[in-house]
C-alpha cells in the first residue's frame, strides 16, 4: 500500500507567524504532529510519504503515486483541505480524512471515501483492519476517550524538522474546565489523560537525537490539568533530563491562569526550562466570565496573576474575546487598558464564535441565532451567530482594540513593560546559531529602518542593552512578532 499523508496549507492568521518566519529562515511555525503520529501508527510494510503544504507544494504526481491520500486538518484549514480532496477526486484517488476539522464538520465531507474521526488511537486500528480485508466503511467514530499511554512517538523522520520554528510533544489531553465556547472538552473530554513520564522523555530524546536545539511546545490543552502529577513526576524528571543534556530546549505551553496561584509549580516549570505560557483570560468583565462558565477566572486577580507569572520567569501570552451577550459598550476600552497595563505583548483578541458541539453552539441554536459555518479564525472579522450587541458597534469596537494595542508606540511600550517584569533565568549561551544571527541582522534592517517603527525599535534595543541585557533575545523576538501582528491585521482590515 502506498499512502500519501497531506497537511493542508495554513492561512495567514494571528498564530501562523507567517510574516516573522523569514527572519529566522523557517517555513512554518509548527509541524503536523497529529499526522506524524498517524504515520507512526500505519503498517510498517506500507510505503509512506508525508507532505506539509506549508513547507512544499503537493503535486498531481504526488497524489497519483498513492493508493490512498490521508488528510488531517483543523477547522481553519477547511478551504485548503477541500482543495486537496477535490484534486484527489479528479485524479481518481481515495481519501482518508481525520482530525478536528472532519470530526466537528462530518456532514460537510460526505464525499470523502473514509472518515476516521475522533481520536486515531481508537478509530484508526479498526479502519486499517477492515481496509486489509477489503471492507472498509465510510465512517469510523467513537464516543470513548483513548488511552494515550501507548500512543507512538511521532514519525519525525518523515519531515525535515529544521523547516519549523518549534517542535511539539504532548503529555496530556483534555481540560478540567468547561468554558461554553471551547470545543476542547467536546473533542478530548474534561478528565485529563496523561502519558507515562518516561514516554514523554522518550519523545524529547527523539527530538534531541535528531539534532533539534530550540523551542519545544507542550501542546497540552491545559498543561496543569493534573497538577499533582505534573509537580511530583513530570517536572522533576524533566529538570533532571534537561540538566544531563545541558538544557538543549526551551519550553512553552498552555495553562489556565490559576497556575499563578501555585508558587511551587511555577518555580518547577521555570527550572525545567519553560519560559512562555499562553493563558485564556478572555475578558476582565465578571458578568461575561460567568456567562461563558469560566468561573475560575472570576476568583483570580487577573492582572496581578499576569504580573506574578512574568516576574517568576514565564512570559505570558493571552487570549481575549469580545462578543459575549453580557458585553457593554465599555468592554473595548477595558480590554485595551488591561492588555496595555499588564504587559501581555502577544495578545490574541478575537470575536466570539460558537464551535459545533459546544454548550454555546447548542444554546444559540435553541435561540435561533446561528449563522453560517465557523471559519476557525477568531480574528477575521466573522462570527457564526447573531450577537446581542449591534454588529457594527461590535466590529468597530474590535478594530479599536487592535489599533490601541498594536500601534507601534503601544506595542513597544508593552514590550518594555513585559521585560521589566520578566525574570530571565541565567543560562549560559554556548554559541550563536545561524538562525539567531539571521534574525538579528534582518530585524536591524527591516525594523531598524522602517518608517513609523524604527524610532520605537531602536529605543527598545538601547533600553534592553542598558537595563535588561539578558533579555535581549526576547526583545528581538517580540519586535519581530510585532511586525507579523501589524501585517496580519492590516490584511484582515483591508480585505
Amino acid at each position: 500500500m502506498k499512502a500519501l499523508l497531506c497537511y493542508p496549507h495554513y492561512p495567514d492568521t494571528f498564530w501562523s507567524f507567517r510574516h516573522a518566519l523569514g527572519f529566522i529562515g523557517k517555513k512554518a511555525s509548527l509541524p503536523p504532529m497529529g499526522l506524524l503520529t498517524v504515520a507512526a501508527m500505519l503498517p510498517g510494510e506500507w510505503q509512506l510519504r508525508l507532505l506539509d503544504e506549508n513547507v512544499t507544494q503537493i503535486t498531481d504526481e504526488d497524489i497519483l503515486w498513492a493508493d490512498y491520500v490521508f488528510i488531517s486538518a483543523m477547522t481553519i484549514q477547511k478551504a485548503t483541505a477541500r482543495k486537496i480532496i477535490n484534486r484527489c477526486r479528479q485524479l481518481g484517488r481515495k481519501v482518508v480524512a481525520g482530525g478536528p476539522l472532519f470530526t466537528a464538520n462530518q456532514a460537510e465531507f460526505q464525499d470523502v471515501d473514509h472518515l476516521v474521526l475522533n481520536e486515531a488511537e481508537i478509530t484508526l486500528p479498526p479502519f486499517l483492519k477492515d481496509l486489509a480485508q477489503g471492507r472498509a466503511k465510510p465512517v469510523y467514530q467513537s464516543t470513548q476517550w483513548a488511552d494515550i499511554s501507548g500512543t507512538p512517538i511521532p514519525a519525525w523522520n518523515r519531515v525535515n524538522i529544521h523547516n519549523y520554528a518549534a517542535l511539539c510533544v504532548q503529555f496530556s489531553r483534555g481540560c478540567p474546565f468547561d468554558c461554553d465556547f471551547c470545543d476542547i472538552t467536546v473533542l478530548y473530554g474534561r478528565s485529563p489523560r496523561t502519558k507515562p513520564v518516561q514516554r514523554v522523555l522518550a519523545e524529547l530524546d527523539a527530538l534531541y537525537h535528531r539534532g533539534w536545539r530550540g523551542t519545544v511546545f507542550f501542546v497540552d490543552d491545559n498543561f496543569i490539568g493534573n497538577k499533582k502529577l505534573i509537580k511530583t513526576e513530570l517536572l522533576p524528571s524533566l529538570i533532571t533530563w534537561m540538566r544531563k543534556r545541558h538544557r538543549p530546549f526551551t519550553f512553552l505551553t498552555q495553562a489556565s491562569i490559576n497556575l499563578a496561584e501555585d508558587d511551587e509549580l511555577v518555580a518547577l516549570m521555570v527550572e525545567a526550562g519553560f519560559d512562555t505560557v499562553f493563558v485564556g483570560i478572555e475578558t476582565p468583565d465578571v458578568e461575561s466570565l460567568l456567562e461563558c462558565g469560566k468561573l475560575h477566572n472570576t476568583r483570580s486577580d487577573l492582572l496581578g496573576n499576569v504580573k506574578k507569572l512574568q516576574s517568576a520567569g514565564l512570559l505570558v501570552q493571552a487570549g481575549f474575546i469580545v462578543g459575549f451577550d453580557s458585553d457593554k459598550n465599555d468592554i473595548f476600552a477595558r480590554i485595551s487598558r488591561f492588555i496595555n497595563e499588564s504587559g501581555i505583548v502577544t495578545s490574541m483578541v478575537g470575536l466570539l464564535n460558537a464551535p459545533p458541539g459546544t454548550k454555546l453552539y447548542k444554546r444559540l441554536a435553541a435561540e435561533n441565532r446561528l449563522l453560517k459555518g465557523i471559519s476557525g479564525d477568531n480574528t477575521d472579522l466573522t462570527m457564526n451567530f447573531l450577537p446581542k450587541m449591534d454588529m457594527r458597534t461590535l466590529l468597530e469596537g474590535y478594530k479599536k482594540i487592535i489599533q490601541d494595542i498594536y500601534n507601534p508606540e503601544a506595542y513597544y511600550k508593552r514590550v518594555r513593560l513585559a521585560l521589566s517584569d520578566f525574570k530571565t533565568s541565567f543560562r549560559p549561551v554556548r554559541f550563536i546559531s545561524k538562525k539567531n544571527l539571521r534574525g538579528l541582522v534582518m530585524s536591524f534592517y527591516k525594523l531598524g529602518l522602517a518608517p513609523g517603527v524604527r524610532r520605537h525599535f531602536w529605543k527598545l534595543m538601547i533600553w534592553t542593552l542598558l537595563r535588561k541585557p539578558r533579555s535581549f533575545p526576547q526583545a528581538i523576538t517580540l519586535a519581530i512578532y510585532g511586525l507579523h501582528f501589524s501585517r496580519h491585521f492590516e490584511h484582515v482590515f483591508d480585505s
